[in-house]
């Protein structure tokens, strides 16, 4: 089973060997290898059991490290960069031939990012290469905000995992691809589309297609075992009895439903709490012993847009 532990040094040294940990991000926990070795990053597909269709994010700390990786983004790609970086911003950039095509799924870009995390930028100061590192989750499922997530989910197929205590975000990060001086958001996350709209150009929404151009497209994603489902109590009660059904409300617990079945994602109706709440809420719901789990969405602005996306992809096919 997999140790968790603070010892950045023992991490750095387990990923410079070609080996996979479990590391902290302010999003969510990434299952992370060296970018630049092949069995490492095939690695990484494996124990997520993911589509080697579906690209990968490389990992670094500051943007000169990206220089030997990607060709030199454009004047508005460096502006966002500049503006949101470190932090929860992924960008798609033309790539070098130092990055291997499993990646990339043989796409001629790659997606960069610099993470806020302290313990994890302390990390990936200390390596020579970028790291690839997706969600620590098997593929499709709720992504982690926790170690003990991690080791819930992956503790049998890694060796580490470097515990960060919970992700400040709890949501993925914003993807974004600059094409012909307008920005296209390819995932939602906490860089909004009103902070984007801030820089004067137009701005996007793209975020799904079957054979993906960056992580996060792909219409069924972050869903728990349990039928997840958009619907009212009222609807809910006419199918289900009330102690099983499980329920993932925003600010009250809908009348009618049992109360220890029900979570509430931020009882003061702040969306970044929601964000915080989201994937660790749904796991507790597919714990527990109920044969459904309703949803209600947030309000549809700002962070509430990225926690909907979340939700719709996670119950696609039953909403």
């Amino acid at each position: 089973m997999a140790i968790i532990t603070t010892d950045i040094d023992l991490i750095a040294l387990h990923l410079s060997q070609g080996k996979l940990a479990a590391i902290p991000t302010e999003t969510v926990y990434g299952l992370a290898g060296a970018a630049t070795d092949v069995q490492a990053v095939s690695r990484i597909y494996e124990v997520k059991g993911r589509p080697t269709f579906d690209p990968l994010i490389i990992h670094t700390h500051h943007i000169a490290a990206l220089d030997d990786y990607i060709v030199a983004p454009s004047g508005l790609a460096l502006e966002l960069l500049r503006t949101y970086a470190p932090g929860p911003l992924t960008l798609l950039c033309k790539r070098k031939s130092t990055i291997p095509d499993l990646v990339t799924s043989g796409l001629p870009t790659v997606a960069v990012r610099l993470p806020s995390h302290p313990l994890c930028r302390a990390l990936l100061q200390r390596l020579d290469t970028p790291i690839a590192a997706p969600s620590a989750n098997p593929f499709g499922y709720i992504s982690p905000t926790r170690a003990a997530h991690v080791q819930l989910q992956l503790g049998d197929r890694i060796d580490y995992i470097l515990d960060g205590e919970v992700s400040s975000v709890g949501l993925e990060s914003t993807v974004l691809e600059v094409r012909d001086g307008e920005i296209y958001v390819l995932r939602q996350g906490a860089i909004t589309t009103e902070m984007l709209a801030t820089h004067g150009v137009p701005v996007h929404v793209q975020t799904s297609a079957s054979n993906p151009r960056s992580p996060g497209m792909l219409t069924h994603h972050y869903a728990p075992r349990t039928p997840l489902t958009h619907a009212s109590a009222a609807e809910l009660l006419d199918q289900h009895e009330a102690d099983r059904i499980g329920y993932l409300a925003f600010e009250a617990v809908p009348e009618g439903l049992s109360a220890k079945c029900v979570c509430t994602l931020s009882p003061s109706g702040s969306l970044p709490e929601a964000a915080r709440n989201l994937f660790h809420m749904l796991r507790q719901l597919d714990q527990m012993d109920v044969e459904i789990i309703g949803f209600e969405y947030v309000p549809d602005h700002g962070l509430g847009r990225a926690i909907n996306d979340k939700l719709r992809r996670a119950s696609a096919g039953r909403s």
